[in-house]
């Protein structure tokens, strides 16, 4: 029987992790989750009901009537007793609270997504009829401050790909690890920065997903969308050096068809790829928090300068719309629109 696919392997996961936190939410929540099944991934679920239950913790904490009863216990009609100042007083105590002795705090970011969490789980039951009011509607979100995009420089990209290579800026201790691991980094790098793949959807290649023929590599996107991506030269050779290595590597069971295997012989998992981007990065520019993100957003922005083509960068980097694109190159668009003011001549000098 061949292996499981490893993004259904990590549906069937998550799944279990909703059913988990269902299971300390009250009992109408089941439908709401069963209502967004089709239309998310089930990481965007197990979101979801995360911050539903920091809601309902929060009311059963603050919200006198809501104390009297164990939060599984809730009624549907609950939430047509909230007001929309008790979801703002929801959003300034989300701002920095204490749970179980650790402190938690949300940025504009973090503020945004909980209450877009809460927006959507009341626009289904007023939408379905199954209550009155909709006092999420009436509550703004948070305004946002956009920050500039962290990527590599051109040069930081060379250094970084240096060093992945050669190790000379780690730690003894760490030198010890590379030796053994610097050739399955190195292609795993120059992949991530020479394609902007996600990690997950590098984590998640097998072996027979690679295509010399064609220089593709199959994926699966967010959201279960099978595609392909190519690489150039550079990529080539760093994943070939690699494979040259992977044949001679024994996985254990349930791994034999992974591409990127850990030290343990098992399929790397995402947090391992982002601690060694974390790891490498840190020799070459420790002032900026570079994340596997990071170098999906340094090759969006050097296919960006080099062809000009928004809808290009979009398609490779496997954004379903566009303006999600733009909104992460706007800068980038107005430099190349600058750029336009004196390309046109009017008249001869």
């Amino acid at each position: 029987m061949s292996e499981e696919i490893y993004h259904d392997m990590v549906n069937k996961r998550n799944q279990l992790k909703l059913r988990a936190l269902l299971k300390e939410l009250p009992a109408f929540c089941r439908d709401y989750f069963l209502g967004m099944e089709t239309q998310t991934q089930s990481r965007t679920r197990i979101a979801y009901a995360y911050d539903l239950g920091i809601f309902f913790q929060f009311l059963h904490d603050n919200n006198p009537q809501c104390a009297k009863m164990d939060i599984k216990d809730y009624p549907l009609s609950i939430l047509d007793q909230i007001t929309p100042t008790d979801i703002e007083e929801y959003l300034s105590y989300l701002r920095y609270y204490v749970k179980g002795g650790k402190e938690y705090t949300n940025d504009e970011r973090g503020l945004v997504r909980k209450l877009a969490s809460l927006k959507s789980f009341y626009n289904y039951f007023f939408r379905m009829e199954k209550i009155e009011k909709n006092p999420a509607a009436l509550v703004r979100l948070p305004k946002r401050h956009e920050k500039n995009i962290t990527r590599f420089d051109v040069d930081e990209v060379v250094r970084f790909l240096d060093n992945v290579e050669s190790g000379e800026k780690l730690t003894k201790r760490q030198q010890l690890y590379h030796e053994q691991t610097k050739t399955r980094d190195l292609a795993m790098m120059t992949l991530m920065l020479g394609t902007g793949i996600r990690v997950s959807e590098c984590v998640g290649l097998n072996i027979d997903d690679v295509d010399f023929q064609n220089n593709g590599i199959r994926i699966f996107r967010k959201g279960g969308s099978e595609s392909v991506v190519y690489f150039g030269d550079e990529v080539e050779k760093a994943l070939k050096d690699y494979m040259e290595e992977r044949k001679g590597m024994e996985a254990l069971p349930g791994h034999t068809t992974a591409l990127f295997l850990s030290m343990q012989k098992k399929r790397i998992g995402v947090r391992s790829v982002e601690k060694l981007v974390k790891k490498y990065a840190q020799t070459v520019t420790p002032l900026k928090h570079i994340t596997p993100h990071k170098l999906r957003s340094t090759y969006g922005t050097s296919l960006y300068r080099e062809t000009g083509d928004i809808y290009l960068v979009a398609d490779v980097l496997g954004h379903k719309d566009v303006n999600t694109t733009k909104k992460h190159y706007a800068a980038l668009e107005d430099e190349r629109r600058r750029s336009a003011a004196n390309k046109v001549k009017l008249r001869e000098e």
